[in-house]
């Protein structure tokens, strides 16, 4: 599949549309250490990424832009939620359905949801309050990956963000990224280590090109 294949569009808000949304998310962060640290038994953690990242995009959907790559057939095969300068923090609405569906997705194993919320606290307390554009998701299913598809999903945000002059931020659990996002010029800002014998989150920003 080539970037060429796919259509870029905004996510709709339908039930349907989050749970694939959630899908795709779930697949793209099934061996990611991050969340094989929260939750190492393979079916509980399949079933958790679901529940939580749908939660996750259907609380930024109203607030934030929430991009869709499709196939011609419709099968969605990846997804980018941005949260714009200004917008941050989310609404209490919003906050809650986001902790509510970590709780769901985590309440088979109750120490993950301590773990959890420690990198929650640690992400908020080093965010910056300055306004910026924040890439609060982007995921590629694993079987289209490396097509071009990521960088399609951002390319919208990235472009605004250096129109207005304004910064882009993201969070990564997988050092794997790193070199990826430096591509499009982002550098780490922070390495956090929320958790003992957890594994380290990145913090990454991106300085505005010329408008």
């Amino acid at each position: 599949m080539t970037r060429s294949d796919v259509t870029i569009a905004p996510l709709g808000r339908s039930r349907l549309e989050l749970s694939e949304a959630g899908g795709v998310a779930a697949r793209a962060f099934y061996d990611d250490p991050f969340f094989v640290f929260l939750s190492p038994r393979p079916l509980i953690r399949a079933r958790g990424l679901g529940i939580f990242w749908r939660a996750v995009v259907a609380s930024i959907i109203d607030t934030g832009e929430v991009l869709a790559a499709r196939r011609h057939d419709g099968t969605l095969v990846g997804v980018a939620a941005s949260i714009g300068p200004g917008r941050l923090p989310l609404s209490a609405r919003a906050q809650l359905q986001q902790s509510a569906g970590a709780l769901y997705a985590l309440f088979p194993r109750p120490r993950a949801l301590v773990d959890g919320t420690r990198y929650l606290v640690a992400i908020d307390k080093e965010h910056p309050r300055e306004p910026l554009w924040y890439l609060a998701l982007l995921v590629v299913d694993p079987l289209v990956q490396r097509s071009g598809i990521g960088t399609a999903l951002q390319r919208q945000m990235l472009e605004r963000a250096d129109t207005e002059g304004v910064d882009c931020y993201l969070e990564t659990q997988n050092e794997r990224n790193i070199p990826y996002y430096g591509r499009f010029g982002y550098e780490v800002a922070q390495e956090l280590h929320p958790v003992k014998n957890g594994p380290p989150l990145w913090t990454m920003r991106r300085k505005a090109g010329p408008a």
